[in-house]
C-alpha cells in the first residue's frame, strides 16, 4: 500500500467536494522541469471543541463537517479530548488525567467513533491533539507510578518550566515510554483516527517519536504526524509536518507597519528547509496566537484576516484555518481554556472555500521560481513553470492600494482563481481595502 503523503492530494474524495467547475489546463510533462519540490494540496482545520458547544462538543463539530469539508479542508485537528485534570489546574485542555479517557463535556468514545467516521467518510483526516511531555497532578500514575516522573533534589516531582498546572514526565523510565505509547496506539486502534499533532514535541527525546511513529505505522502504514516544533530533525524521527512558527507573526507585522517583502523573505527562507515529501504548517493564527493577542488587531481589522490567510497558504506549506477565523465580529484574545460557543459565518467560509480552492489549483505552478514584487504595503509574487504563471497580490491596509502588474504578464490571458473568470493582466493591480487576487494562467 502507498503511505499517504501529507503533501499529496486527498484523492479525489477530498477534492470532489470543494474543486470549482473550471479547470486550468495544465501539461501532464512540461517542457522544462519544473523548479521547485512537490508542494501541499492540503488544508488543515484546527477545532477547539470549545467553540462549538458547552457540553456535547464532539456532536457539535459533527455537525459543523459538512461546512468544514466544503470549505476544501482535508485535514481535521481536533484539539485535545481527554478527561482534564482539576488538580492544580487552570483549565487547560493540556492538563491531561487520563490519556484514555474522553472529556465527558465533550462526549463518549463512541460519540468520537462517530466525529472520526463521518469526517472519514467525507474524505477528510482526522488528527488528535496529543501532548506526551507531561500530566496533570491528579492523573493516576503520579499515585502509582512516581518513578515515571522527574524529581528534584528533595524528591519532589517536578512541573516544567512554566506550567505548574502538570507534571514533567521523566522519558528515560521505559516503562513509561512503553505506557504512553499505548496510549497513543488506543486512539489509533478504537478510534480509528489517522495520526496526531504532537504538542511540545520540542520536550520528549527524539528517539521516543522515532520509536512511537515505526509501531504506529505498524498499525496504519498511512499515518500522519504533524510536530510543535520547528526543529527539522524531525522529520527524520518520521514526522511528516513541522511548524513554520514565523509564519504568523511576520504576516502580521506586514499588515501594521511592516516591510510587505518580509512575507516572502520569511517564507522562502522556511520552505528551504523542508525535505521533498514533507511539509511545513503555516496560518495566520492558531489556539496559542489567538489566546495571545488580539484577533481584530493582528491584521490591521478582523476584514484583514482572509488576506493574511492568503499569504499563509499561497506561498507553499501546509496551511490551516483556526476555528474563529471563520466567525465574523472576533475581537480581542481567545482563551483556548474557556467554552464559548461561536457562531460560524457563512460568508467566511466562502471566503476560505474560494482561497482553499485557488490553493489547490495552482499545484503544480507552486512549483515554479518565485519572484517577488512586493511594494507599497501590497505583497505581490510571481511563480513560474514553463508556459504558466501564478499572480497572488495582497493589500495589507484598510485603504485602497495600485502596484504595477510585472511586465512580463502584461496583457497576459489569465484566469481568476477566486471567481474562475477568464480576464487579461493589465498595467495595474488596484486593491480595495484588505483585498487580494489570485491569478493563473
Amino acid at each position: 500500500m502507498k503511505k499517504f503523503s501529507i503533501i499529496a492530494a486527498i484523492a479525489a474524495l477530498a477534492l470532489g467536494g470543494c474543486q470549482k467547475s473550471y479547470e486550468i489546463d495544465m501539461p501532464d510533462n512540461p517542457s522544462l522541469p519544473v523548479i521547485g519540490n512537490e508542494v501541499s494540496t492540503n488544508v488543515v482545520y484546527q477545532a477547539n471543541p470549545r467553540f462549538f458547544a458547552e457540553d456535547d462538543c464532539l456532536k457539535a463539530l459533527q455537525a459543523e463537517l459538512p461546512r468544514i469539508s466544503d470549505m476544501g479542508c482535508d485535514i481535521l485537528w481536533i484539539m485535545p479530548v481527554y478527561e482534564p485534570g482539576v488538580l492544580n489546574g487552570f483549565g487547560s485542555p493540556y492538563a491531561v488525567k487520563d490519556f484514555t479517557k474522553v472529556n465527558p463535556k465533550y462526549g463518549t468514545l463512541a460519540d468520537l467513533q462517530a466525529l472520526v467516521k463521518d469526517a472519514q467518510s467525507k474524505g477528510m483526516k482526522v488528527l488528535l491533539d496529543f501532548v506526551a511531555n507531561h500530566t496533570a497532578w491528579d492523573h493516576a500514575w503520579i499515585k502509582d507510578h512516581p518513578d515515571w516522573y522527574v524529581h528534584d533534589e528533595n524528591g519532589n516531582i517536578v512541573a516544567p518550566s512554566g506550567w505548574s498546572d502538570v507534571a514533567q514526565l521523566d522519558f528515560n523510565n521505559p516503562d513509561l515510554c512503553t505506557a504512553m505509547k499505548d496510549a497513543m496506539l488506543y486512539w489509533v486502534k478504537e478510534a480509528g483516527i489517522d495520526g496526531y499533532r504532537c504538542d511540545y514535541a520540542d520536550g520528549v527525546p527524539d528517539a521516543f517519536w522515532t520509536d512511537l511513529i515505526a509501531e504506529l505505522q505498524e498499525v496504519d502504514p498511512n499515518i500522519i504526524m504533524l510536530a510543535e516544533s520547528s526543529k527539522t530533525s524531525f522529520y527524520a524521527d518520521g514526522f511528516d509536518m513541522i511548524y513554520d512558527w514565523n509564519s504568523a507573526p511576520t504576516i502580521s507585522a506586514a499588515f501594521n507597519g511592516g516591510k510587505p517583502e518580509d512575507v516572502v523573505k520569511e517564507a522562502r527562507e522556511a520552505l528551504a528547509q523542508v525535505p521533498d515529501g514533507k511539509s511545513i504548517l503555516r496560518y495566520a493564527f492558531n489556539h496559542d496566537v489567538a489566546a495571545e493577542n488580539e484577533v481584530d488587531k493582528m491584521f490591521g481589522a478582523s476584514e484583514g484576516t482572509p488576506a493574511a490567510y492568503v499569504l499563509a497558504s499561497m506561498l507553499n506549506g501546509t496551511p490551516m484555518i483556526y476555528s474563529s477565523m471563520d466567525v465574523e465580529g472576533l475581537k480581542g484574545k481567545l482563551s483556548f481554556f474557556d467554552y464559548k460557543k461561536l457562531t460560524f459565518s457563512s460568508v467566511l467560509t466562502a471566503k476560505y472555500k474560494a482561497i482553499n480552492g485557488a490553493f489547490k489549483q495552482s499545484a503544480e505552478v507552486r512549483r515554479g521560481e518565485l519572484k517577488d514584487y512586493s511594494k507599497d504595503k501590497v505583497v505581490c509574487f510571481t511563480r513560474e513553470i514553463p508556459g504558466h504563471y501564478l499572480l497572488v497580490a495582497v493589500n495589507t491596509t484598510g485603504e485602497e492600494k495600485t502596484i504595477k502588474t510585472p511586465i512580463s504578464l502584461l496583457g497576459a490571458p489569465m484566469t481568476d482563481l477566486l471567481t474562475g473568470e477568464d480576464t487579461n493582466a493589465g498595467v495595474v493591480i488596484e486593491l480595495e481595502p484588505y483585498e487580494y487576487t489570485i491569478l493563473m494562467n
